[in-house]
């Protein structure tokens, strides 16, 4: 038996055809970065973009089983014009990372074992590899090869951390944010950034006492934000239950279409990969950072900062120029 290939381009081809072998290896190509990452995320990047939905919020706000209802709801058929047509679904599932190894702890792919065994979907832990905002920089590319892949919905879920969960934004076209009854002071959710990036609100475990009120603090805050052409929906949910996922996943098909009549798809997705550039760049510039702290000159020039001959700032003019 011949051995698998290893070209990401043979690859690429063989993920085409439905192999999910081969589109797992792409994948860890893509998490561990360099070259060949590159060069996989090359090949996927002309491919046609799936929609992309995020979910994010606090942890144990039921992220995981609200994402795995979803896939059901897309397998049983997208809602609208484009119902004939059901996609194969991507779910990248962003975990902390693991102290030990350093991959992701799978938490996330555990709770979505239903699917397991679905041709059509695709799940995938990624780890978050120390990322404060709890999304992982390879997620942009992973998203762009499902889409080369076939994958016409990619589902990501990210780690609930705070303020940084906005980031998710950054990868998706309808940002999904939860939350759940007696989430507390609705200050926080504006200092977190959600009510900025939140195209649906999901209060989930709504068969808990303070639904009326959850619902009550995000309509203040949506009352008091700038008016805009999309004013997020609020759906009540039970994800442990399945109630309410067909209203959640409808309010995503009309975000969609509002999106795609607005025109609003095609800047948000712009958006993106200007964003995107940057990260490539603050990358790249990072690495270079890293080449100049190892050189002689570095350490020569530490020295004389410790000794006071230089301030911080005449330090890095002498190590980049002014």
């Amino acid at each position: 038996m011949s051995a698998a290939p290893t070209d990401p381009a043979a690859l690429l081809a063989l993920a085409r055809d439905g192999d999910r072998v081969a589109l797992a290896r792409l994948l860890s190509y893509i998490e561990r970065g360099g070259e060949t990452a590159t060069e996989v995320a090359r090949l996927a990047y002309r491919a046609e973009v799936p929609f992309t939905v995020g979910l994010t919020g606090a942890p144990g706000a039921g992220k995981s089983t609200l994402t795995d209802g979803l896939i059901t709801q897309v397998r049983a058929g997208w809602p609208g014009p484009d119902a004939e047509t059901v996609p194969q679904v991507g779910v990248l599932a962003v975990d902390p990372t693991s102290p030990f190894s350093g991959g992701a702890i799978l938490g996330d792919r555990v709770r979505m074992s239903q699917h397991a065994l679905d041709p059509t979907v695709f799940i995938r832990s990624m780890a978050t590899r120390g990322h404060l905002g709890g999304l992982s920089l390879a997620v942009p590319d992973a998203v762009r090869l499902l889409g080369a892949a076939g994958v016409g919905v990619v589902i990501v879920e990210t780690v609930g951390v705070g303020q940084m969960e906005v980031e998710i934004a950054s990868a998706a076209d309808t940002t999904v944010v939860v939350v759940t009854p007696g989430w507390g002071d609705s200050m926080q959710a504006n200092k977190a950034g959600l009510l900025e990036v939140a195209d649906v609100f999901v209060i989930n475990k709504a068969d808990r006492p303070g639904v009326r009120e959850a619902r009550r603090d995000l309509e203040q805050m949506l009352d008091l934000a700038r008016p805009g052409s999309w004013r997020p929906e609020i759906i009540d949910t039970t994800a442990t239950a399945g109630d309410g996922v067909a209203d959640l996943w409808a309010a995503v098909a009309r975000h969609r279409d509002h999106l795609r009549s607005s025109g609003q798809l095609v800047a948000r997705r712009a958006d993106r990969l200007a964003q995107e550039l940057r990260r490539v760049l603050a990358a790249r510039a990072e690495a270079r950072i890293d080449e100049v702290a190892a050189g002689e000159e570095f350490a020569t020039t530490v020295k004389a900062l410790a000794a006071g001959e230089l301030d911080p700032y005449q330090a890095a003019d002498r190590l980049t120029g002014p």
